[in-house]
Parts: C-alpha cells; sequence; structure tokens
C-alpha cells in the first residue's frame, strides 16, 4: 500500500504550486487538507501553465491528435497566470482514478466550500480537476 500521508500529498503539491499565486496555492493545500479528512487524496498535477503549453493543449482533438481538453487558447487560461491548479484523486492504493464519481464531487464542493470556482460545475466542458 501507498504512503498516503497527508505530509507527502502536501509535499507533492509544493513543486506543482511553486509559480501559482500564493493565495490559489495556500487554497489547493487547504483543499488537500480538507478533503484529506473525508478520505479523499488529492494530489495536485499542474498549476502555472507557459502560454506555449497552453496552446498546445487547446490544438489537442483540433489540429492535433487526442481528444479536446480545453476551451482556452494561450493566454486566456488562468493557469497561464497562476491563478489555477488542476488535480487527481488517488485511490487506497496511491493510483490516480479517473473515475469521475461521489468523491469528485466531494473534492467539487470542498473546494467551493472553501472560495474556489469548480470546473466540474461548467458546462460547456466539464473540467473536474480545474480549480
Amino acid at each position: 500500500m501507498s504512503d498516503l500521508s497527508l505530509d507527502k500529498l502536501l509535499k507533492k503539491a509544493e513543486h506543482k504550486l511553486h509559480d501559482v499565486h500564493e493565495v490559489v496555492r495556500e487554497k489547493a493545500y487547504e483543499l488537500i487538507q480538507q478533503a484529506y479528512k473525508e478520505s479523499i487524496f488529492v494530489m495536485v498535477t499542474e498549476g502555472f501553465r507557459s502560454i506555449e503549453h497552453q496552446h498546445k493543449l487547446y490544438s489537442q482533438g483540433r489540429t492535433t491528435p487526442g481528444s479536446i481538453v480545453t476551451n482556452a487558447k494561450g493566454g486566456y487560461s488562468y493557469h497561464n497566470y497562476g491563478l489555477s491548479f488542476d488535480i487527481a484523486l488517488l485511490d487506497k492504493n496511491g493510483e490516480v482514478d479517473w473515475t469521475i464519481n461521489r468523491r469528485w464531487t466531494k473534492a467539487g464542493e470542498i473546494g467551493k466550500r472553501i472560495g474556489l470556482e469548480w470546473g466540474g460545475d461548467w458546462t460547456s466542458l466539464k473540467d473536474y480537476p480545474h480549480f
């Protein structure tokens, strides 16, 4: 079984949140802590994103292979300004679980409770990992 201690989850998030605005970074840490209390293991997967990287993600499913993952062109994503972050949820073995279920909904509720906007509420492209 993987070590899913709160300290380890917070430590893993540090690198991903390095270039994220301090207020958003603190909210990310708070989300990890509050979700942990409910046995939801949050791993931050991305914070700041360059405009070039955003362009690549936007082209995915449009002009390059893959599924559409964003409606935001480079310069139009909060990631480009360090004002958002993405997460994944880990199962009890420490493996990423992308199954959209009650745990994702609960993580979204926790995020909103602490003052974050959640991409799972969007109508045009549901973005469950995005806060």
